[in-house]
C-alpha cells in the first residue's frame, strides 16, 4: 500500500463528515460567500467584479460536489447523451 492510498484511507471518515456538514450548511456557506464577494468588489470599486464572480462560482461549485447536491449516480462522470441510430434510407 503506497503512501496516497494510507492517506486516502485515513481521509475517507472526514470526507464523511465534510459532505455531511456541507448538506446541513450549504445555504449558509453559499450566503457567506456571496457576502464575501460583494465587500470585496465593494473594496475594489468593482474593478476585479468578472474574476470575483468567477471565484465565487467556483466555490459554489465545489460546496455543491462536497454536498454530493449533483450526484447523477455515475460517480461524478459527466453523462453524454446516447448516439442515435443511423437514418435508414
Amino acid at each position: 500500500m503506497g503512501l496516497l492510498d494510507n492517506l486516502k484511507a485515513k481521509l475517507a471518515p472526514a470526507k464523511g463528515k465534510v459532505s455531511g456538514l456541507a448538506q446541513q450548511h450549504g445555504d449558509k456557506v453559499t450566503h457567506g460567500l456571496d457576502k464575501a464577494a460583494q465587500a470585496v468588489d465593494k473594496k475594489t470599486k468593482g474593478k476585479y467584479s468578472d474574476k470575483i464572480q468567477s471565484g465565487t462560482g467556483k466555490a459554489k461549485g465545489a460546496m455543491d460536489r462536497l454536498a454530493h447536491k449533483d450526484d447523477t449516480g455515475t460517480g461524478g462522470a459527466p453523462t453524454t447523451p446516447p448516439e442515435s441510430p443511423p437514418p435508414t434510407s
